[in-house]
């Protein structure tokens, strides 16, 4: 299990939060439509997820017949910001290579979330809808950014940001959960009031 670790790190939100801000800056230097866009839809996902964990935290909503508790943070996090992200730096060669880069980070992320799934935080079908829901945000995205040719400015020194700001952050576990668990009692029992 411990092995895992240094692959479910790589999906945490204190690199993914992190990574998805540098891309949405990046992207700005290219088009700062797409930038409002890809920030929007990453918020959109984790409200999604926020909200599962909420009710499953504070009011114990479940469905018990299907194993499903929550979404995946992680999955949703992973599929949707390294897709993004290794497209990006292999479209900044070729625009048309961003689908194999795509490919690259659909299937880190699937990796991420089959170690948590081994590491018994997650079930199958809560990893596989945060996987889904993280790659309809990054696919869609990608296909209307890429519609056209597009170069994308300074792709090494993004690349350097992007490399540095994994190096600070990985391994760093962010607080969401801890949150979570400490306060969603007290919304669920003003919501049922």
């Amino acid at each position: 299990m411990t092995r895992w670790i240094s692959v479910t790190d790589l999906g945490d939100a204190a690199l993914m939060l992190p990574l998805a801000f540098v891309c949405a800056v990046w992207i700005y230097a290219s088009d700062r439509s797409a930038s409002v866009r890809w920030l929007l839809s990453l918020t959109l996902g984790a409200l999604l997820v926020g909200a599962t964990k909420f009710l499953h935290a504070g009011c114990g909503i479940e469905i018990p017949a299907v194993h499903f508790r929550v979404i995946s943070g992680h999955a949703m996090l992973s599929s949707a910001v390294w897709t993004v992200v290794i497209a990006l730096l292999v479209g900044s060669a070729n625009s048309r290579w961003h689908r194999a880069g795509a490919m690259l980070g659909l299937l880190l992320a699937a990796a991420i979330g089959v170690g948590r799934v081994v590491e018994h935080a997650h079930t199958t079908i809560e990893i596989v809808l945060g996987w889904t829901l993280g790659s309809a945000i990054a696919l869609t995205f990608l296909r209307r950014f890429f519609n056209e040719p597009r170069s994308m400015p300074r792709p090494l020194a993004a690349g350097a940001v992007l490399l540095a700001i994994s190096s600070i952050a990985y391994g760093h576990h962010a607080p969401f959960q801890r949150i979570i668990v400490q306060y969603s009692p007290s919304l669920c029992r003003w919501l049922e009031s």
